[in-house]
């Protein structure tokens, strides 16, 4: 394992993410690993989801040649 640091989180969570990763037979690590990609995840996709501005718009239809 990589070198580690103490997050402080509570009882309830700690409890939770325990719970997660021993359903899923993963560690800690791993459970919380894959939870932080998800978010960034999710949050690329709303970016993506979002309408392009105007100056996008003319930047993506702008001649390559």
């Amino acid at each position: 394992m990589a070198q580690t640091t103490t997050i402080r989180v509570s009882r309830e969570t700690h409890a939770r993410v325990t719970r997660l990763a021993a359903q899923r037979h993963e560690t800690i690590d791993q459970t919380v690993s894959r939870a932080i990609r998800a978010l960034r995840q999710d949050a690329m996709g709303r970016d993506l989801a979002t309408e392009l501005t105007d100056e996008e718009t003319v930047w993506l239809d702008a001649d390559a040649g």
